[in-house]
């Protein structure tokens, strides 16, 4: 189901989709891809440019997406962006993983923000796409910080999918349907 015409008759006139994978799987590309169709785009960048490469990466990513998009940037207050959709048409959220890095630096409440944004994704009148990693594919990380990431991750992962419409996996830049 690669365009917007499949999407709608599959899932109806608003849909959510998580977009799940691994480190430069071709998640945020296939997630383009399914917003490419729609005229008002928005991209909600997580990302906050701490150092150089972090900043060259934004930059490089910016450019590649072009004029056709808007963006906006909300490393925290994600679900406050989703509920002011105006005439937005379509919305991808890249990524859940670096929202969640950033609540958990700034000491937010996980599960409070996690609720704020599933009641965001219920009310948002534009389709949204979520990216996100799939961290719990490897070996159990040798420190606390780590493993409680791992976890918080997971279970926003499960969260998000069990709201979407629509959940894919991208490995090697294959989507593989999961739901929907």
């Amino acid at each position: 189901m690669a365009n917007e015409g499949e999407y709608r008759q599959a899932v109806g006139p608003r849909w959510v989709t998580l977009v799940l994978g691994g480190a430069r799987s071709g998640k945020t590309r296939r997630a383009l891809d399914l917003a490419s169709p729609f005229a008002r785009k928005v991209y909600v960048a997580t990302a906050e440019p701490h150092d150089e490469e972090m900043q060259a990466r934004i930059a490089r990513h910016l450019a590649e997406r072009g004029s056709s998009w808007m963006t906006i940037e909300a490393p925290l207050e994600l679900a406050n962006v989703l509920a002011d959709a105006h005439n937005t048409e379509i919305f991808v959220v890249d990524c859940l993983t670096l929202w969640l890095s950033n609540l958990m630096h700034a000491g937010r409440d996980i599960e409070a923000e996690t609720q704020k944004l599933l009641t965001a994704l219920e009310t948002c009148a534009a389709h949204v796409v979520l990216v996100s990693n799939e961290v719990g594919l490897g070996i159990v990380p040798d420190n606390a910080l780590a493993r409680a990431f791992r976890d918080a991750q997971g279970r926003l992962n499960q969260e998000i999918a069990r709201v979407a419409d629509v959940v894919e996996f991208v490995a090697a830049g294959l989507p593989l349907r999961l739901k929907g």
